[in-house]
């Protein structure tokens, strides 16, 4: 049995042994041949060509030696290139001997050459085999020669399939030299060159996913590998060691790309199909090595050593999903195939086997007609181009002339089937996709909804600072000068100015939105067109002539419409031909004719060019055809035309074609300035929104102080007024203005504060105060209070949020990563005892580790960072960088190439 193993990383691979021949003289058959066919003196120019010829085939007759498995290949390389250019120089009339490789009882004894050519390939494929064997696959160049040398392998057993197999077979070769055997070989040696890339991938650490991939690739070369092997001619050939080698290996990594799978299955938590795929390579694992008798003891215990891995698997996942995942498993016919990933190929033997370079036999006659066969294809190709030429230029005359007379594009027309020029039609579907003229009122009307929207949010928002500054203006009035925090109207001076260019921007918009609605009002009648469906029934058409002499227009529209039908039958004729001239010229093959040197090579020539000479006339008869009938369509368009008046018609065709394109570059023009307008007012609502959230945010905080204000009045006005050494009012450290606030995220669901409570201006009394929660706590200072009449409020059940409702989603800090709605610079005048450092909560509603006293100038609530914090804290307060004053805004603002732009 011609096989080898060996054992690398516990996995056995096979090679192919040579086959054997016996001892055979080239020499003296082959000079005898020079010297009767061509001349003694060839024969004795040949002697060195033939000495090497014979050379070669005595070293090819001795065995050959793991050592010299290079040499060998070289030998077998340079020996099957001298075969070729043997093989059309002389004639083979001695036999070749070779034993079968697989079973050396069988021999053949053949005198055809292709028999010794399809030997040495299948004895090149049998080294390249057994070099990869002989490689260290422990190593990494080992590895990667082991690889290449399966794959060159392959390469050579494909070409054996494909050019020389058949010929052999036909002519009496063993069963070894067959297409069937050739192609099994290819596939085993695939098999094996994958197997090198699976040994890679697993040393390397690769994804589970990726080895399952490959180990199937694997298994499936190694499948077909199989199916080869148990169908005829091989059934009753190979030893059933083969077979049961072969398929062992294709159930082995059929079970190997399962089991890497469901390490992948596991990691994704897939229990289930973990323990199906599982459960289907053990069964077969199980079934194959039943049937496995002879099969190397290596192999098995790598396949027994796979099974228990899986097995050990199995239980841990059957556990882990009886006790945890409960998931059902699917049956196997539920399953998907696994994939494969094939990454080796039978390497091109064409350079390895190209002989085209080598000099041997170069003095004999075969290679002139080699040259004269050279010489025959440039006749035969410049007969191909002069009729090719012919052919096309005769297509295009009849273009450019149909063109001219404006056909058969008048005759559709006088029919009914008028046409667009391909580029306006294709315009026009455009438009009338995009909805056409009719559907620039609905977007119009988008503009008017997103203009009164972005009004309305805009007036909202004014509002809301109208009202918190009247509330500001009656309690100052009725308070006076114990109502000493700062007016509104200097705090919300940037927010103004910021809603004044919103509503010019508005304004600006509305005069835009006006410009557009006339211009479609105004390019309606010129844009209707576009809205006609379909387009071509806005062309005119051809008109029958009022009155008609001798009633003969039908008679003349038939004839030309013949004329037409013929001309373009003469054209599917020249294609026709064109194809038939390629067609010949790839199956014109004179060198076996050269080869048999019968007669001159011109006269050979003249007789196989004369082929051609029939398609030739076929093409010139073709053209003139043609000719003749343009100038009858030529007369009969001129009759045409005068009988129904065809310049008219050409006149307003093209106007009509012209009024399209104006329609169309008006309706871009419109339809590009209404989505300028629908951007424009998209990206206006998002910051109008945004500064309307930052007017809560500042209402709010208003609200909150203005409530704290009241209950400190309420306090002096009950007896319950701080220290003598406090100023009389500590909300002199309010600034005179605010600066720009913060951008907000729009969106942001906030929970708004309870108004402050109605007064009446003409009224002294100090209002009460709503039922509210207990106001948020302040870090005390540590030490004796400087004020014995503030109370701090022990209370354990406090809550530190004013607006701090159980039941709703309120969060006092609602934007992460916006430390606060505002932050205007600090005071620099002197500090009270009451203007200590503030300390923000731990966490949300928790009471201070270090209480100081309430001042107002504090923040309202937890989380909230007031705008009314003097620059000395501000220093100190590093842990909190205030943000930016300045607002980008996030919509573009009017460009001169804007149709939105100021007017």
């Amino acid at each position: 049995m011609a096989i080898a193993t060996s054992l690398v990383a516990m996995n056995i691979m096979l090679a192919v042994h040579e086959k054997k021949t016996t001892s055979l003289d080239l020499y003296r058959p082959l000079r005898h041949y020079i010297a009767a066919t061509f001349s003694e003196r060839d024969a004795q120019n040949c002697d060195d060509d033939l000495l090497s010829v014979q050379e070669m085939r005595s070293e090819l007759e001795k065995p050959v030696a793991e050592s010299s498995l290079d040499s060998r290949r070289d030998l077998l390389l340079s020996y099957y290139k001298s075969l070729s250019l043997i093989e059309p120089r002389f004639t083979i009339s001695f036999s070749f001997t070779w034993y079968d490789a697989f079973r050396s009882s069988k021999k053949c004894n053949v005198a055809s050459i292709h028999v010794e050519k399809a030997a040495i390939l299948f004895n090149l494929g049998a080294i390249y085999s057994q070099i990869a064997l002989a490689a260290d696959r422990t190593t990494a160049n080992g590895l990667k020669t082991a690889c290449n040398a399966f794959q060159t392998a392959a390469g050579a057993f494909a070409y054996l399939k494909e050019n020389v197999a058949g010929k052999a077979t036909a002519a009496g070769a063993t069963v070894d030299l067959s297409p069937e055997c050739a192609g099994m070989l290819e596939r085993l040696m695939l098999a094996q060159a994958q197997e090198c890339f699976f040994e890679k991938v697993i040393a390397d650490g690769k994804p589970a996913g990726l080895c399952s991939k490959v180990a199937r690739q694997v298994g499936l070369y190694y499948e077909e590998a199989f199916a080869l092997l148990s169908a005829p001619p091989l059934s009753q050939h190979f030893d059933k060691t083969w077979v049961a080698h072969v398929q062992l290996k294709a159930a082995q990594f059929y079970g190997e790309a399962l089991y890497r799978h469901s390490l992948e299955l596991h990691e994704k938590e897939e229990i289930a199909e973990e323990i199906a795929r599982l459960k289907i390579g053990l069964a077969a694992l199980a079934d194959t090595k039943k049937i496995s008798k002879g099969v190397a003891a290596p192999l098995l215990d790598s396949v027994s050593k796979l099974e228990a891995s899986m097995k050990s698997n199995l239980e841990r996942a059957t556990k882990e999903n009886d006790r945890v995942y409960l998931m059902r498993v699917p049956p196997a016919d539920k399953l998907s195939s696994l994939p494969g990933a094939s990454l080796v190929k039978p390497s091109s033997m064409v350079e390895l086997l190209d002989a085209s370079k080598e000099r041997m036999f170069s003095g004999l006659v075969p290679d002139g007609s080699m040259k004269a066969l050279s010489k025959y294809t440039e006749m035969v190709d410049e007969i191909i181009r002069t009729q090719a030429e012919k052919l096309q230029q005769a297509s295009e005359i009849t273009r450019i002339r149909l063109k001219e007379m404006d056909l058969p594009d008048s005759i559709l027309s006088l029919e009914g089937n008028t046409t667009l020029p391909l580029d306006l039609k294709e315009d026009v579907e455009a438009v009338q996709i995009s909805g056409g003229p009719a559907g620039l009122e609905s977007e119009l009307q988008q503009l008017r909804d997103l203009r009164r929207v972005n009004q309305e949010l805009l007036v909202q928002t004014e509002e809301m600072l109208q009202k918190e500054a009247t509330e500001d203006t009656q309690f100052r009035t009725q308070f006076g000068t114990r109502w000493s925090r700062p007016q509104s109207s200097t705090l919300t001076k940037n927010l103004q100015d910021r809603l004044n260019k919103f509503a010019a921007n508005i304004k600006q918009a509305a005069d835009s939105d006006a410009r557009i609605e006339r211009a479609v009002g105004d390019n309606a009648p010129l844009m209707s067109i576009l809205d006609r469906r379909p387009i071509e029934a806005a062309l005119p058409s051809i008109a029958r002539p009022m009155m008609s002499l001798d009633g003969n227009e039908d008679a003349i529209v038939g004839a030309l419409k013949q004329s037409l039908r013929q001309l373009e039958a003469l054209g599917a004729q020249r294609a026709g031909l064109e194809d038939m001239l390629k067609d010949m010229k790839r199956k014109d093959d004179i060198l076996p004719k050269l080869m048999a040197g019968v007669g001159s090579h011109d006269d050979l020539f003249k007789k196989e060019i004369s082929k051609y000479d029939q398609i030739c006339e076929e093409i010139a008869q073709n053209i003139e055809a043609q000719e003749q009938l343009l100038m009858q369509i030529q007369a009969q368009n001129d009759q045409f035309s005068s009988v129904f008046n065809l310049e008219d018609h050409k006149v307003a065709r093209e106007k009509c074609y012209k009024q399209i394109s104006a329609a169309i570059a008006k309706y871009r023009e419109i339809k590009e300035n209404i989505n300028e307008g629908l951007k424009f007012y998209v990206t206006l609502q998002d910051a109008i929104n945004n500064i309307k959230q930052q007017c809560s945010d500042f209402v709010m905080t208003r609200n909150i102080q203005c409530r704290e204000m009241i209950e400190e009045v309420q306090r002096q006005i009950a007896g319950f007024n701080f220290s003598d050494s406090k100023p009389a009012s500590t909300y002199n450290k309010y600034p005179t203005q605010a600066p720009a606030p913060t951008p907000s995220p729009p969106n942001l669901h906030r929970t708004s504060p309870s108004p402050p409570p109605q007064v009446d201006p003409q009224s002294t009394s100090v209002p009460s105060l709503p039922s509210q929660p207990t106001p948020p706590p302040y870090h005390l200072p540590t030490g004796p209070n400087p004020n014995p009449n503030y109370n701090t409020n022990p209370n354990p059940n406090y809550n530190p949020n004013p607006n701090y409702n159980p039941n709703s989603n309120y969060n006092p800090n609602p934007r992460p990563g916006y430390s606060q709605p505002y932050y205007p610079p600090y005071s620099t005048g002197p500090q009270t005892p009451y203007q200590q450092s503030y300390h923000p909560p731990t966490g949300p509603y928790q009471q201070p580790q270090n209480p100081i006293n309430r001042d107002y100038g504090q923040p309202a609530y937890p989380g909230w960072r007031g705008p009314y914090y003097n620059s000395h804290q501000h220093q100190q307060q590093q842990a909190y960088p205030p943000p930016p004053y300045e607002m980008q805004q996030n919509f573009p603002p009017p460009n001169q190439g804007s149709y939105y732009r100021p007017q």
